[in-house]
């Protein structure tokens, strides 16, 4: 059973979220403070964090960080803050995805099995040979989940993996944003566009020599991206 942790300082908020993710079959913990939950999600196995932005003892921002620094698990987060900076920064330190309160318990249940399912489906496989794409002097491991920039490693949430590895699995093809947040987020893109844009910000500072003149990564202006091989 999949272990869903709730870093939440709303007790009547995190109960609802806890009572509807566990009738949909996940087993649930929570946690009401941001230190507590940041050495919950470190010391044991959950395949999933919700995590509030605004904690006593430690901010959203702060577990969101250091758990991206040990972890590479999903983590949605959720806020009542509507700012797109608010946005933009969680999904920079590494959050897969950003919901504004307030939001129904039925469309966290949906994002919650979105992300488990995408992520299960591309680390569910140990026994078969790596599947490896390699392009350019970049070398993605699929089967583990890595990425080798000229033979050194660089560390990619699991939504930049993901986009990365579709972006060069269909070199040469222009993608919009929403054809993007739709691939990869398996959402449609209605006011969620800085998402793909923070993460293709992301990416091009771990493989692009210059992230000004980007030689992986390129800008269709008025259009979308696309890989060049």
């Amino acid at each position: 059973m999949s272990r869903i942790l709730i870093i939440e300082d709303e007790v009547e908020i995190a109960d609802l979220e806890k009572d509807y993710l566990e009738l949909s079959g996940f087993e649930v913990a929570i946690a009401n403070a941001g230190d507590t939950g940041l050495d919950m999600a470190l010391k044991e196995d959950f395949d999933l964090v919700v995590l509030d932005l605004m904690l006593p003892g430690m901010d959203g921002f702060e577990v969101c960080k250091s758990i991206r620094e040990k972890k590479n698990i999903p983590i949605l987060m959720v806020s009542a803050k509507k700012d797109d900076i608010d946005k933009i920064r969680g999904l920079g330190l590494g959050a897969d995805d950003y919901m504004t309160k307030p939001f129904s318990p039925s469309e966290l249940v949906a994002r919650v099995k979105a992300h488990m399912a995408r992520y299960e489906r591309l680390v569910g496989s140990h026994s078969k040979e790596n599947d490896i794409v390699e392009i350019r002097g970049i070398r993605i491991d699929k089967t583990a989940r890595r990425v080798y920039v000229d033979g050194v490693e660089k560390v990619f949430t699991s939504k930049e993996f993901d986009l990365l590895t579709f972006l060069a699995e269909h070199p040469n093809h222009v993608y919009t944003k929403e054809e993007l947040f739709r691939e990869i987020w398996n959402m449609e893109s209605v006011g969620d566009i800085a998402t793909v844009t923070v993460h293709i910000k992301k990416i091009r500072e771990k493989i692009e020599y210059d992230t000004a003149k980007p030689q992986y990564i390129e800008t269709i202006w008025g259009v979308g991206y696309r890989f060049k091989i």
